[in-house]
This record gives structure tokens, sequence and C-alpha cells, in this order.
């Protein structure tokens, strides 16, 4: 059975359970599913303003494609069964989930080091513009050293599967 290996860029929420659950059905030679969610969050900026609201917006078609071919990185790197990533685009705000990675093998350690190249690659590299709605203005959000850090070791060696 060919689970799907996919990208979809939305603006509609999704149900991560469901997707998850999509990724083993009717499977018996998976023994993992991992699932990463990440949430839209009220943090506080430097002037102590919670975000009111996170606009995200992407180039259609080309973030879709640069993702795929993340995904497919992954698919040669590790041995998956399958993998589905979906972000979402347009205004958030706090307590909407914005990415799901959900990724499907054999064994636990190559369904956990995907799911975590993969959310790596979309912290530092995907093609996806923040904007920060505050009290005191908006504002574009820059990148994260820590999150470049983070992504590094990927192509350092440093975690291999």
């Amino acid at each position: 059975m060919e689970t799907p290996f996919a990208v979809r860029v939305q603006r509609e929420a999704f149900d991560a359970g469901a997707e998850a659950a999509a990724l083993a059905q009717g499977r018996t030679d998976a023994g993992a599913v991992v699932t990463f969610t990440g949430y839209c969050r009220a943090d506080a900026g430097a002037d102590g303003a919670p975000l009111a609201a996170l606009t995200l917006e992407h180039y259609p078609g080309m973030a879709e494609e640069e993702i795929l071919r993340h995904l497919e990185e992954a698919r040669g790197r590790w041995p998956l069964l399958g993998a589905v990533v979906v972000h979402r685009h347009g205004r958030l705000v706090p307590g909407d989930p914005i990415v799901l990675v959900a990724t499907c093998s054999t064994h636990r350690d190559a369904a956990f080091a995907a799911a975590e190249f993969l959310m790596d690659y979309l912290k530092t590299s995907a093609p996806f513009w923040k904007k920060e709605e505050r009290a005191d203005g908006s504002q574009w959000v820059a990148a994260k050293a820590s999150d470049d850090d983070a992504a590094a070791r990927w192509s350092e060696g440093k975690a291999q599967d």
C-alpha cells in the first residue's frame, strides 16, 4: 500500500489527528507516526505588547515546490513510508495552528529525525514571510540565529540517521 507524500499550503485549519491517521491507515509495516503541530502564540514583543495576529504570506506554487523538494530530501535520507506537510497562510491569531509535519516509518528514529529535519527547514528557509500585529503596530519578522543554528546540523553531518 502506498502512503502519501504530500505538501499543502492552505488558508484553512487542518486536523492533525486525521492527517496522522491517514498516514498509517491500512499499513501493517508502520511502526511510528510522528507529528509536530506549530501554533501561533501571543508572545510579548520588545515593548511587552502581546501578539494580536500573525500574517503569513507566500508565493503560490513556489512555496509548495520548495517544501516538496525538502520532503523528497527527507525521503532520501530516511526510510519513510509517508509524510505530509501542511502550512497555513493568511491572518492567524494566537491559538491557531500554523504548521503540521507528519512522518511515517517502520521505526521511530527515522520518523522523529525526518520530522525534525523538515521543521528545521520550514523555520529557516521555507518561502514564507511573517508580519506581526501588535498594539504598537505591525512589523515583518526577521530570521532567528537560533533557528539557523538548529538547521545547520543537518548540513554539517551532526544529526544523521
